[in-house]
């Protein structure tokens, strides 16, 4: 076991919560997460994460991506922690080298997207070009409601999923 895993075991309740919101802020998740404590390693810590996560409903999702800012953009709708605020930059860093034209569109499909869900658009952004990620965004506009909050909370898992692992590593 990380001596990182140990120290997040051995937090007290309201401060694991804390940390865990880092990583996804949905809050039921954070306070199960907290809950589900001592992890015995990284793979438990993980499986744990996933099946909370199956077990969210839509609002835990909604809360959950509104501490994410738009891709391209630097703020969230909600208040996050300097920490999740970095791992969103670099999440995100495939957008930095994009041409206007490109953030341009990317901006207008981020708009449309919002406006057809109600929420922003999530993509687990990682390793992804601009063009990839309105790629990305102008399929899932297709989708009905109920797909996409499905696909949103894939990608939200799945971003979860790398900043426990972050977590563990700060």
């Amino acid at each position: 076991m990380s001596d990182r895993l140990r120290q997040l075991n051995a937090l007290e309740s309201e401060e694991a919560v804390r940390e865990f919101l880092k990583c996804c802020g949905s809050k039921r998740w954070a306070e199960r997460m907290a809950k589900e404590r001592p992890f015995h390693d990284v793979d438990s810590l993980l499986t744990t994460s996933d099946h909370i996560c199956s077990s969210l409903d839509a609002s835990d999702w909604l809360e959950a991506f509104s501490h994410h800012p738009k891709i391209g953009e630097r703020r969230a709708a909600q208040a996050v922690s300097s920490e999740a605020r970095k791992w969103s930059e670099e999440e995100q860093a495939g957008a930095k080298n994009s041409s206007e034209e490109t953030m341009r569109e990317l901006i207008e499909a981020n708009r449309e997207y919002e406006r057809r869900f109600g929420f922003i658009f999530i993509v687990c952004a990682t390793g992804k070009s601009t063009e990839e990620m309105l790629n990305l965004l102008k399929a899932r506009l297709k989708n009905d409601a109920d797909k996409e909050l499905s696909v949103a909370a894939e990608e939200q898992r799945r971003i979860t999923r790398l900043r426990l692992k972050k977590l563990l590593e700060s």
